[in-house]
């Protein structure tokens, strides 16, 4: 266990020694010690793995009246640290290139780097503390290094706008947190996660009040609907790295807490399943629909992110109605759909953002619209996009599609219960899968073909060349290469999965998933000989052929003002479903005969944002300038106002005493 706790205080230690080297090195130097940091906590996550026996321990520090702050690694923590180390550090390389650029125009990143080492080091404190005192503490700091990180361009208005919503949000979500924890520490006398566990075990309905409380708390950092409103607005805001991290790692220690909680409830009852099903099915398609109406390369793949929270909670509900209704199988396809699609989901969405964060630092622009034609001038990037564009639809051989495929096949498995309320809502569940499924193809093919097919629709694309920065680079190759082999060898990969499923559902046996799975690796294998085979069939014919010019309907030539756009793309399906949004409109209307200028501009407002989170800002501002006139500046009044509250803090005292 001391292997972990150099492993948590690693990133901690590179994020303050960078500060002493210069701008060019710093996050070369956080880079290192989150390397260092990662191999650490792999040691120890394999050594879980392979022993089957948690870790504990209890430094002899810190030990007063919340008790002893009690580090645990049992393979449910061991499953989180790896990726988060794996993934954190990767992001840590591939900001030595993205942030290039702002060094170069004088900003410095000298906090950056100490908060990003912050957010590592309290992602991985998060996942194994169990003391509620000591994890409230690490969850706050976690929050606070993330919302810095998020400001980075603190010059821009709308960052800052995005910085303290997102801090609004995080604040409310621990309200939810401590009020779920005092009412356990309340019940149990004791601080320590182990002594909640009898408690919820033996109280139906309590546990079920526990619960949600901790599902709102935790829900929010993970952003399921309606809770989910800070997330579209902080990821664009971000540095890409940041993005990446936050969505890729940061939302699952939400997720976290949820299945933490969940593993001491050990039964839960079908009314909180069913609830929690139907809302991550709500949320999934959601946050594809909302996906697809997105100009913003960044808000397009934040609510994307939103989606795959929806299809990981569908693999949690799919996995407790299991439990709840004492069906082991959907109980293990649930939970292994739901942890494999948390690091599935890891792997691809941060292949993503290091995507788009590429294609923005080059084209200086992350709009949609204005882009095209970077597959000539962007060849690698391109090629790494299209491959998690592939990996995030759930498509074979790639690894999005094994975690859905664990789910679904949970889904089929639960409606041949025998219950008839679990088979109705099995049925419409597997149908809201379905179409986030065919939802999502539509959305990826919009974002890979009208940024990087066809031609440049403007400047920003226009004489782009992709220096290779090996720093960008390498750490996308490195997530590509994972979502392979994964949809390649995920017999392998679902065994270590059992490990933290084990926890949920016990001691399990599950040779026919495994002969299933290796019936996918097989098939996996063909399809991508088959891919080879027609590569080199296609080389070896390669000869230049006669060109001839062919009729062109009366165009010389294609150019940007008769190729699709990303909205007139999209708008055939979005026209079907006009009511779920709030259209805004832009419009600069010809008056001459020959105009010099006009405009058309469509934008999509989140409907929640639009008709609920807005009107009650509104009406929070309207009531506080009633008290305007209190803050005028003037001193004696403010003295004054101290001299009422004294006299009527004695009277208290007079009556009450």
């Amino acid at each position: 266990m001391e292997i972990f706790y150099y492993a948590l205080l690693t990133p901690i230690i590179g994020g303050a020694m960078s500060l002493f080297f210069s701008e060019k090195r710093k996050l070369k130097v956080v880079s290192f010690f989150a390397f260092i940091s990662m191999i650490l906590c792999l040691m120890t996550a394999v050594n879980v793995f392979a022993s089957g026996e948690s870790l504990v321990a209890v430094p002899n520090i810190f030990n007063g009246m919340f008790g002893a702050i009690k580090f645990v690694v049992d393979p449910l923590s061991a499953f989180f640290i790896s990726f988060i180390s794996v993934m954190s550090f990767l992001g840590c390389v591939y900001a030595n290139g993205y942030m290039k650029p702002y060094m170069e125009k004088g900003m410095n990143v000298s906090s950056h780097c100490l908060f990003l080492s912050m957010l590592i080091s309290s992602m991985l404190g998060v996942v194994t503390i169990q003391n509620v005192m000591f994890f409230l503490i690490t969850w706050e700091i976690m929050s606070l290094s993330s919302f810095f990180l998020v400001i980075f361009e603190d010059n821009k208005k709308e960052v800052l706008n995005a910085g303290i919503k997102y801090l609004i949000y995080m604040h409310v979500s621990v309200i939810f947190i401590i009020l779920a924890f005092v009412l356990l520490t309340l019940k149990s006398g004791s601080y320590d996660f182990n002594s909640f566990k009898e408690i919820l075990s033996q109280n139906a309905q309590f546990a079920n009040l526990v619960f949600m409380l901790a599902f709102v708390g935790f829900g929010i950092k993970a952003g399921f609907v309606p809770f989910h409103n800070w997330l579209p607005e902080a990821h664009p805001a971000a540095p890409s790295h940041v993005s990446a991290v936050m969505s890729g790692v940061m939302i699952k220690t939400g997720i976290y807490g949820i299945l933490r909680i969940l593993s001491l409830i050990v039964i839960p009852t079908a009314g909180i399943s069913y609830f929690v099903l139907i809302i991550s099915v709500i949320t999934a398609l959601y946050g594809i629909l909302y996906a697809i109406t997105q100009r913003d390369l960044k808000r397009l793949l934040a609510y994307s992110s939103i989606e795959n929270i929806g299809i990981i909670g569908i693999g949690m509900g799919v996995g407790m109605l299991g439990l709840a209704h004492h069906s082991m199988p959907v109980a293990v396809l649930g939970f292994g759909g739901c942890i494999l699609h948390i690091l599935n989901h890891s792997i691809f969405k941060e292949l993503m953002f290091f995507a788009a964060g590429s294609v923005y630092n080059k084209t200086h622009t992350r709009n949609i619209e204005v882009l095209g034609g970077l597959l000539k001038s962007m060849p690698k990037t391109a090629l790494l996009c299209l491959i998690g564009s592939i990996a995030i639809c759930g498509l074979p051989p790639f690894n999005g599609f094994i975690s859905e495929f664990l789910i679904y096949f949970g889904m089929l498995k639960g409606a041949l219960t025998g219950n008839l309320g679990m088979l109705v809502l099995m049925i419409l569940s597997l149908a809201g899968l379905a179409l986030v499924g065919t939802m999502a193809i539509l959305c990826f093919t919009k974002l890979y073909s009208i940024t990087f097919l066809g031609m440049a629709r403007s400047e920003h694309a226009e004489h782009v060349k992709e220096d290779v920065v090996s720093s960008m680079i390498f750490p996308m190759i490195c997530l590509a290469v994972m979502t392979l082999l994964i949809g390649i060898f995920p017999q392998f990969v679902f065994e270590l999965v059992t490990k933290p499923v084990s926890l949920f559902t016990g001691a399990i046996e599950t040779p026919a998933i495994v002969g299933l799975l290796q019936t996918i690796s097989f098939t996996a294998f063909g399809l991508l000989a088959f891919i080879l085979a027609l590569a080199i069939l296609r080389k070896l014919a390669n000869k230049k052929a006669a060109s001839h010019c062919t009729w062109g309907c009366g165009y010389d030539k294609g150019n940007n003002h008769i190729q699709y756009t990303a909205s007139s793309y999209a708008s055939p399906f979005l026209s079907m479903l006009t009511p779920l949004f709030k259209k805004v409109f832009d419009i600069k209307k010809p008056k001459e005969l020959f105009p010099k200028d006009a405009h058309f501009c469509l934008h999509i407002e989140d409907v929640e944002e639009a008709y609920i989170i807005k009107p009650f800002i509104k009406d929070i501002e309207k009531f506080f300038t009633v008290f305007e006139r209190i803050q005028n500046g003037n001193i004696q009044q403010y003295i004054l106002y101290g001299l009422i509250f004294l006299i009527l803090a004695l009277i208290a005292l007079v009556f009450l005493g």
